[in-house]
């Protein structure tokens, strides 16, 4: 039997490893300084170089920061900066495309019923206003594909979970990148599939505006469906498969 060779940890990783424990127990929190280098050395009993790449290695990482002539300091988490493998890949045929809608719909419909909880009147202004550009856009792929998006990031970020608003960028963005242009020109222009979208954007709208959980949830998830059915009938009607 052939075992895997266990290679020794550096100084520095095993520094860096121990900080880290550090702040994912609490011990240190973001905005807490670190000791200098040379008190670090000193507490560590190491030298000052391995204090170093271990604080390089943390702020790779996106655990801490570095400002001259101030010090070192735990971060606070960022959701924007939090980047999911998502946002790099391709989705090309009909199959991918049906997996990427279910998690649309398992993760929209949740952000439409935590804006209908959360939002702010701020909030149904700005839904309003997009539904206006929705309107007047009816017709025009291109125009019509911006404010459809633009729709689903103002709503959630209505929800004020910027984690959830981060996580449905993404998937919605993931959703545009991977439509051929044919296709979207093909969804967005026709005047009946267009009305369809504006009035489904409509009801969902509303029941944010009555902070109906129940019926945003609902709303949300009939209008997924319906693009569904519009995408299954574009591959049937194309005879294509991506």
């Amino acid at each position: 039997m052939k075992y895997k060779q266990i290679k020794p940890k550096k100084i520095y990783e095993e520094v860096a490893e121990t900080l880290h424990e550090l702040i994912r127990t609490g011990q240190l929190n973001p905005g807490d300084k670190l000791d200098s280098v040379q008190q670090l050395a000193e507490n560590f009993n190491v030298g000052r170089s391995a204090i170093r790449e271990a604080l390089s290695a943390l702020k790779a990482m996106g655990l801490v920061e570095m400002k001259q002539g101030e010090g070192t300091f735990v971060k606070g988490f960022e959701a924007k900066e939090l980047i999911f493998p998502l946002s790099t890949a391709i989705l090309m045929n009909k199959e991918d495309i049906a997996h990427l809608l279910e998690v649309r719909k398992i993760i929209e419909t949740g952000a439409a019923a935590s804006a209908a909880k959360n939002r702010s009147e701020e909030d149904i202004e700005a839904m309003a206003m997009v539904l206006d550009e929705m309107k007047k856009a009816q017709g025009d792929g291109e125009l019509g594909e911006k404010a459809d998006f633009k729709f689903h990031l103002t709503l959630a970020a209505a929800s004020h979970n910027p984690l959830l608003s981060n996580l449905l960028e993404q998937v919605s963005g993931l959703m545009i990148e991977t439509q051929k242009e044919t296709r979207r020109i093909w969804f967005y222009s026709k005047q009946t599939t267009s009305e369809k979208l504006y009035e489904q954007h409509v009801d969902i709208f509303r029941a944010i505006e009555a902070k109906n959980e129940d019926k945003a949830r609902e709303a949300m998830l009939s209008h997924l469906d319906n693009v569904e059915a519009i995408l299954n009938k574009y591959f049937e009607e194309t005879g294509k498969n991506a």
